[in-house]
């Protein structure tokens, strides 16, 4: 395991409301994915966030304002991710403590579970950053290899090999290899056979 199990969810999360933000590549969707108070709630409820949760629109155009902030860390140096990390532990006032709730075991908070949502999302997000960081495996932080999508991913694996989201890029770009290949098997065969 690279990371602790909270860093892992952590970044996890932080990668998965990065990609709710309606794309800037050409194939990528345009549409909002958090549109409504409704669909935060399902962000929320499928990501396993504990404490405060408002249902609000205010709550929801706090969550939307991060988005910009977090992929930010994926686009950035060394530095420049440092500086978004320290700025957001301060603007929020983290002050880290270990806990332990739902059977999780014993893992650090730094914002009390009464914090807004979006500030609990950045913090838990820096903190996350911090241990990437400190383990110098930022290029485990990584845009999806597919021409068409900018979704962020985060490499998890053992050998580094991840290179597409989850959105289907992968299986898209082993067909278009697999049909590249055919095509170059066929126009071989075809000349070779030609009279």
């Amino acid at each position: 395991m690279t990371f602790t199990h909270d860093t892992e969810i952590s970044l996890l999360g932080a990668a998965a409301l990065v990609n709710t933000m309606p794309g800037s590549a050409p194939g990528d969707s345009d549409v909002e994915a958090l549109a409504t108070v409704a669909d935060l709630d399902d962000f929320v409820r499928g990501w396993g966030w504990t404490g405060l949760h408002a249902h609000s629109e205010a709550e929801l155009e706090q969550v939307r304002g991060l988005r910009p902030r977090l992929r930010a860390v994926w686009e950035s140096p060394e530095n420049g991710v440092v500086e978004i990390v320290n700025g957001l532990l301060r603007e929020f006032h983290a002050l880290p403590q270990l806990v332990e709730h739902d059977g999780f075991g014993w893992h650090i908070h730094a914002t009390p579970r009464d914090a807004p949502l979006a500030v609990r999302m950045a913090v838990e997000a820096a903190m996350a950053f911090v241990d990437v960081v400190r383990a110098g495996e930022l290029d485990r932080l990584r845009t999806c290899a597919a021409d068409d999508c900018d979704d962020v991913i985060v490499d998890l694996s053992r050998n580094r090999s991840r290179r597409f989201c989850e959105r289907g890029c992968g299986n898209r770009a082993n067909v278009a290899a697999y049909r590249a290949r055919q095509a170059v098997t066929s126009a071989s065969t075809t000349k070779f056979t030609s009279p």
